[in-house]
């Protein structure tokens, strides 16, 4: 697994990178616990796995 920007995760996920970074505030605590800021433009592989888990992501 790789890093990926939001723009790139919020497209594999089907919608806007505006909704993705709104899913994406639901997770604040969470992803700030794994050294994710909430401003970060790319999020490293630790936190691209948990938000692939959280929402289904697949990267088929």
């Amino acid at each position: 697994m790789r890093s990926y920007t939001k723009s790139e995760l919020a497209e594999m996920a089907g919608v806007s990178a505006r909704t993705f970074t709104r899913w994406l505030s639901q997770h604040k605590l969470q992803l700030q616990q794994l050294g994710i800021s909430p401003n970060a433009k790319i999020i490293p592989p630790v936190g691209v796995k948990y938000i692939c888990d959280k929402y289904g992501i697949s990267f088929d």
